[in-house]
């Protein structure tokens, strides 16, 4: 055990683990999140902290984390490259540890010009796999990137995202290697809506054998609407969204209920998988279809907390 949090556990018992996501509010009101830790708590092993996501500002996700545990659930912090650089990636994290976080995601991080604040300057002093190789070398050695060792090294699982739909394709296995090498302990994926073309990316995971060395979170995302899935098929880069999945959705009686529906059976779908350990549930804005989503897709209830 490198950090004793609870997915760490869940991973290593074997059992199909589930995280889900809470997006910080874009103000100093903690209730926001008090309301979503108390509504979501026990239908996921643990649950990520966006960083001022899509470069917007909001409510920290260190702060964020310790507001939520006071409700008895597990954080996923999120650190970005964008906004800080060696020195401050460091301080934080040794300051996550000292309040009791224990998984930490490593993002490189949205360009600002994405946000509410495009004159921003961007740091951007690491990118994920350089931020990954510094955390699990002060986790481990104890050593600080620039070679001063540190005595309480923090204790934390470190994990990574990953988007199997990016282009160049080819390339997208061997950079899930190269974090991993550099030393994740999971994986959180991009939405899943394709699932022929997912497959062909965990066809080249497990040839490498990159499975047996890495927890893989395959992510879903339930939508409202059809016009959500039309924007994440033409908006979002790197996302892949099927024709019939919008024609469903659009002849839909009950689109919300259609997008539920639809989630549920993706994740039915993903755990048949072979090296898929888990689910990674994204329901933006709409945190409170998580219980239900879990319920419904037969992983209720989680196992307890060691």
């Amino acid at each position: 055990m490198k950090a004793g949090s609870n997915l760490e556990k869940v991973f290593e018992s074997g059992e199909f683990a589930v995280t889900a996501e809470i997006g910080p509010p874009q103000s100093s009101n903690p209730e926001p999140l008090t309301h979503h830790a108390k509504m979501m708590k026990g239908s996921a092993d643990a649950f990520n902290l966006t960083d001022n996501q899509t470069a917007v500002v909001r409510l920290s996700s260190i702060a964020s984390a310790a507001i939520i545990m006071k409700e008895g659930i597990e954080p996923v912090i999120q650190m970005t490259c964008r906004d800080r650089n060696r020195i401050a990636l460091q301080s934080d994290l040794l300051g996550a540890s000292a309040i009791g976080v224990r998984n930490v995601l490593c993002l490189t991080g949205d360009h600002q010009t994405f946000g509410n604040e495009k004159s921003a300057k961007s740091v951007f002093d690491f990118d994920s796999v350089s931020e990954l190789y510094t955390f699990d070398r002060l986790r481990t050695e104890g050593v600080q990137s620039g070679g001063e060792k540190i005595e309480d090294p923090p204790k934390v699982y470190l994990g990574c995202a990953e988007n199997p739909f990016a282009t160049p394709y080819e390339f997208r296995a061997m950079r899930l290697a190269k974090k991993i090498a550099a030393g994740a302990d999971f994986v959180q994926t991009q939405a899943i809506f394709d699932m022929d073309m997912f497959e062909s990316w965990m066809d080249e995971v497990r040839g490498r054998g990159l499975d047996k060395k890495v927890h893989i979170l395959a992510g879903v995302i339930p939508m409202k609407t059809a016009g959500a899935a039309r924007y994440m098929k033409n908006k979002v880069p790197g996302m892949i969204v099927p024709n019939y999945i919008i024609d469903r959705m659009k002849k839909a009686s009950d689109p919300k209920e259609e997008g539920i529906k639809l989630c549920v059976e993706q994740i039915e779908t993903l755990r048949t998988v072979k090296g898929v350990h888990g689910v990674h549930i994204m329901a933006v804005m709409w945190e409170e279809m998580v219980p239900r989503i879990v319920e419904m897709a037969g992983l209720m209830p989680r196992p307890a907390p060691k």
